[in-house]
């Protein structure tokens, strides 16, 4: 059967507060993240978990807008866990995974699975702090360093041959620039900056790319820029 310590109900928190749930196999990672993250007026941690399995019943008892996520650990990983909560049904909690290595081999293969990106573990409390806000809003967590570094050397691989046949959909040639920016790394202000707009019309760019391919965030679309060819390493 899954374990999972619940929150104390009873701790002050707003009523709008994001429900993080924490899977990681390391004792006292899970007690110094929860420990961080429900001081936060604006956070509560619904539950921690020391692995993935049973992470389904785990999901449905804690119900959690974002999960941490940690990629290594026995029984059932990261990864594997990540692929059952994202296959549940009706709309799933955003996965930030956790790393130690910034170019853990696991870490592509959680963000094609749906997870919204991905934190080292070594980050500052503010970084964590932060990194749950931003998933929560929505948006995927890939620093343009990362982003460079992590898909363009999967890319670069024999085995990751780009696929030409994925479609474009009905992206604008503007679309298709934004699109490619975005997958080299660049960040919406310096995209505005580069294509000469502003950054919410950048921000509303991203948007329509996003419905019109039918990608959860902003890491899938990078993902995707690769696997369709858009973008190919060392560009």
């Amino acid at each position: 059967m899954p374990t999972a310590d619940s929150a104390d109900p009873s701790a002050p928190h707003s009523p709008a507060s994001i429900r993080v749930l924490i899977v990681d196999d390391q004792s006292m990672i899970r007690a110094g993240f929860a420990a961080l993250l429900d001081a936060q007026v604006d956070i509560t941690v619904t539950g921690t978990a020391a692995d993935g399995e049973g992470i389904e019943e785990v999901v449905r008892n804690t119900t959690p807008d974002v999960v941490l996520m940690d990629i290594r650990m026995p029984k059932v990983n990261g990864l594997e866990a990540t692929r059952q909560i994202l296959s549940m049904d009706g709309t799933p909690p955003r996965i930030l995974m956790l790393t130690t290595f910034d170019a853990d081999e696991y870490v592509f293969d959680a963000l094609r699975a749906g997870a919204s990106g991905f934190l080292l573990k070594d980050a500052t409390p503010e970084e964590l702090v932060q990194a749950v806000r931003v998933v929560a809003e929505g948006d995927a967590l890939l620093s343009p360093k990362i982003t460079r570094t992590l898909i363009a050397d999967y890319a670069a691989r024999p085995t990751a041959t780009p696929a030409p046949s994925r479609p474009l959909g009905e992206l604008t040639e503007r679309e298709q620039e934004v699109m490619t920016a975005v997958a080299r790394g660049r960040s919406n202000a310096e995209i505005a900056a580069d294509l000469f707009l502003a950054e919410q019309t950048v921000k509303t760019h991203v948007s329509r790319i996003l419905t019109k391919l039918a990608l959860r965030d902003r890491t899938q679309m990078v993902v995707y820029a690769y696997e369709c060819g858009l973008v190919r390493a060392g560009e």
